[in-house]
């Protein structure tokens, strides 16, 4: 018995030394609060404390999704880019759901650095994970991706796509996009 409480001060001492000497909190719990920002949409947090552990640990494929998020919500779209196409591989075995936001926000980040040819299969994975009320901005989006390669064919397919999406899956703040649509489709045509 006496060895057993012996033991017991001894790893308590380990544990306290360890705790004080990474600022008074252990890595498990940096990794949960990490886990807490980004659940609740502090991704500037998240992202902070996550690189602080990636720098130390080497984390996980599904960990380095969430620090590409964190980086995309922040703007950071070279960054989100490098570490969701490393990552998005090796997630295979995690829902639909789950895969679609990262989908996306690879898609959008190489979107936004006018990648093109690397946001349409991007766009293209999501459309086949993703709900079908959320399908409508990814057509859209991939219908600007073939304008802008002047693919006007198929940049006016997935406009009507686009279009038909949001038709049948209606909301007050689309109303512009529909009727933008309505142009871009037009203009497309005209240049075929």
């Amino acid at each position: 018995m006496k060895r057993l409480i012996h033991l017991i001060i001894i790893v308590c001492t380990v544990f306290t030394t360890a705790a004080a000497q990474s600022g008074g909190m252990s890595d498990t719990r940096k990794l949960g609060m990490a886990l807490d920002y980004f659940a609740g949409g502090k991704y500037h947090e998240a992202l902070i404390m996550f690189m602080k552990l990636d720098k130390k640990y080497k984390l996980n494929p599904r960990f380095k999704a969430y620090i590409g998020i964190c980086h995309y919500h922040e703007w950071e779209y070279e960054e989100a880019c490098r570490y969701l196409d490393e990552a998005i591989p090796e997630l295979d075995v995690y829902s639909p759901n789950e895969r679609s936001v990262y989908y996306n926000a690879a898609a959008e980040s190489h979107f936004e650095l006018n990648r093109y040819d690397k946001a349409i299969p991007l766009y293209e994975k999501f459309i086949l994970v993703c709900r079908p009320n959320e399908k409508g901005d990814a057509l859209f989006r991939l219908g600007f991706c073939y304008m802008f390669k002047e693919d006007w064919d198929k940049a006016a397919e997935y406009f009507k796509s686009a279009l038909a999406y949001y038709t049948r899956f209606p909301r007050k703040d689309r109303a512009s996009r529909i009727s933008q649509l309505g142009n871009m489709i037009k203009g497309c045509e005209e240049q075929m």
